[in-house]
């Protein structure tokens, strides 16, 4: 938003000065009366002092950094220049107050906090959760007015059917409230914080989100399912073949490039070493958790990769018809195929074991979740192919490693695994008579 650019001004403040000021009061110096209160807690807040019909005055003008430099500068003035006019700046402000609806308030939160989302695509699922299932119930209610059984209206309805949405709908809400709270336009406790509050009211997530479980391939099911999948045509039926090798997730694998795969060595000094060592590199901009991940790549991917096409004007290792990456949809139609196939031949089909909805890609990663565990393989091994963060942060600051090479043994059983081979097969032991 700019904020980089903004400069001191009479000696006053600058952002790194905000950033890094203890706790006191700082002026600013801009002439406005503006100056920043910076709490033993390290809370910062934006003060105007300034006089109104012959009173000196104090008006909060919200929190940094949901409050940049700039834009409480901005504000400040706008009050001076409408005090020296004979206006009321209190009075303009609890007009706001009292007419800032959510729906308002969810437009400028948006605003505030552009640069944390990740992506458009996240920015978009963040404000359709909200237009659907928030805007309804409290989208023309005034934020001040706002309280626990109106929060109750939005998210209960879908709190045991869609608990994962739910919860992040409440989550939403509550993010927006507390924007609307910093920022002057209501007072109060939080309607919808969870611990103290809505907890008592709701049953835990939990125990009730049972049915939001991605349908997972039986085992039993898995090297059946994957002879079905190679003898299936297509650039998606590939894709879900890799996938299914890495256990990755559907957006990875779609929207992967050339130039993420390192094939390796292609000489070898020792020509008995059969071991494939290329990696897939996903960058953090791609990933779930907004960190690299490297994904080791047995000889069964390594294969699958050196066979596909490639088309000149595309990045895209898995590319649609016209180029670009392929779609959600296609994957999964692959796997819907499969199922019809089975059913239209009388058969059950590709079956969750607990829910029995037919499986989807993504449940994959479940199934090979569910084959670690009971293969005997570490925890902290079976999450890192996941993706998934391991221990609490202090424990991950110690424990740096990927682990890249013991994940390689693990993906290359898996993809034995899934060819039907039996445990250890196709394996030298060691120390066996010759």
């Amino acid at each position: 938003m700019g904020e980089e650019k903004v400069e001191a001004k009479g000696g006053g403040l600058t952002v790194a000065k905000v950033k890094t000021a203890k706790p006191g009061k700082h002026h600013d110096g801009s002439g406005t009366g503006l100056f920043l209160r910076v709490d033993k807690n390290g809370g910062r807040f934006w003060i105007q002092r300034i006089v109104i019909y012959g009173k000196r005055r104090e008006i909060g003008l919200g929190g940094f950094p949901i409050v940049t430099l700039a834009e409480a500068r901005k504000a400040a003035l706008a009050n001076k220049q409408l005090a020296f006019a004979g206006g009321d700046p209190l009075a303009e402000r609890r007009k706001t107050r009292e007419t800032l609806s959510f729906a308002d308030a969810v437009e400028r939160y948006l605003t505030a906090k552009l640069d944390e989302f990740r992506s458009d695509k996240h920015k978009k699922q963040w404000r359709s959760t909200l237009d659907t299932y928030a805007r309804p119930v409290l989208g023309d209610m005034p934020v001040r007015s706002i309280g626990v059984d109106d929060v109750l209206r939005a998210v209960q309805p879908i709190w045991a059917s869609k608990t994962e949405t739910a919860s992040r709908l409440r989550g939403r809400i509550e993010n927006v409230l507390s924007w609307a709270t910093v920022a002057g336009h209501r007072e109060g406790p939080n309607p919808a914080r969870w611990k103290g509050n809505l907890s008592e009211l709701l049953p835990k997530a939990a125990k009730v989100a049972k049915t939001d479980n991605q349908p997972a391939l039986a085992l039993g099911d898995a090297p059946g399912w994957w002879a079905d999948l190679e003898q299936r045509d297509g650039m998606a039926a590939r894709a879900l073949q890799f996938l299914a090798l890495t256990a990755a997730r559907s957006g990875e694998v779609r929207g992967m490039t050339w130039d993420e795969i390192d094939f390796g060595p292609q000489d070898r000094t020792d020509k008995t070493d059969k071991t494939p060592k290329a990696i897939w590199t996903i960058p953090a901009s791609r990933m779930k958790a907004q960190r690299e991940h490297r994904v080791p790549l047995t000889a069964e991917a390594v294969a699958l990769l050196e066979a596909l096409p490639r088309l000149e004007e595309s990045p895209f290792v898995f590319f649609a018809p016209r180029g670009g990456a392929l779609s959600d949809m296609s994957i999964s139609a692959v796997m819907r195929r499969m199922q019809d196939a089975e059913e239209n031949a009388g058969r059950t089909g590709w079956l969750d074991q607990k829910n029995k909805r037919p499986a989807v890609p993504h449940g994959l990663r479940s199934t090979f979740r569910q084959w670690a565990a009971e293969r005997g393989y570490p925890r902290d091994v079976a999450e890192i192919a996941l993706a998934h963060f391991i221990g609490s942060e202090v424990e991950r600051a110690y424990q740096r490693s990927d682990m890249l090479e013991r994940r390689r043994a693990m993906m290359a059983d898996w993809a034995g695994f899934l060819r039907g081979e039996a445990p250890g097969e196709n394996v030298v032991k060691l120390g066996a008579a010759g």
